[in-house]
């Protein structure tokens, strides 16, 4: 990874190119980030940024916090993330990251939580079919065997009922369409994971802009 920036997802939107054909958008909040720490190979064993976006109170932080703030000479931010890049040497600590280190027609990757769906069953959730719904079947949407009847235990991995969402989702090699430095905008073609106002981190994308 060569650079990177954290954001928050505004919501969707869409944009009309020159043909007046509509595309989907994401509007992201991007940045600024502040560099709170710079790791190396030498003294970290390997390459990355501590960024911090979001300034908030100093209140809203316990002491170890405060006191890594202070050393970096930059104020309490409410997220504090890694960013594993290959060249370090370009960055200062408490160097600004902006939105228009991304250019339209580059690609990216985004990466977030998706949202939470509550407690799902197997159909929901994996794709399972459903039984027949007549009144005999007597099965319609549970999970069925759940295993062979030798181990007599269910293997790991077993696809169930259970908790959906709620997990990182990377969504890869997306286009962005705009970038807005004065009003912190990206503007990604398509959609990226998690709800309104929901932590994203942009980083330049792993295929090469395939």
């Amino acid at each position: 990874m060569q650079k990177g920036i954290l954001g928050k997802k505004i919501g969707m939107t869409q944009i009309f190119d020159e043909t007046g054909r509509a595309i989907p958008a994401t509007v992201i909040q991007a940045g600024p980030c502040v560099v709170v720490q710079k790791k190396t190979i030498a003294t970290d064993g390997y390459n990355a940024l501590q960024v911090g976006f979001e300034p908030i109170k100093e209140s809203r932080v316990n002491k170890p916090l405060r006191g890594h703030f202070a050393k970096a000479k930059v104020g309490p931010f409410r997220y504090l993330r890694e960013l594993r890049l290959e060249n370090v040497e370009d960055y200062q600590v408490g160097q600004e990251i902006k939105a228009d280190i991304f250019k339209p027609g580059e690609r990216v990757d985004v990466t977030g939580i998706s949202k939470g769906k509550g407690f799902a069953g197997g159909i929901k959730r994996h794709g399972f079919q459903r039984g027949p719904m007549a009144h005999g079947s007597k099965y319609h949407r549970r999970p069925g065997s759940l295993g062979a009847k030798g181990p007599a235990r269910v293997f790991k991995g077993r696809k169930l009922p259970g908790h959906m969402g709620m997990e990182r989702v990377t969504v890869l090699n997306l286009e962005v369409l705009r970038s807005d430095a004065q009003r912190n905008l990206l503007l990604v073609k398509g959609s990226v994971p998690g709800p309104r106002m929901g932590l994203l981190i942009i980083k330049d994308s792993v295929k090469g802009g395939k």
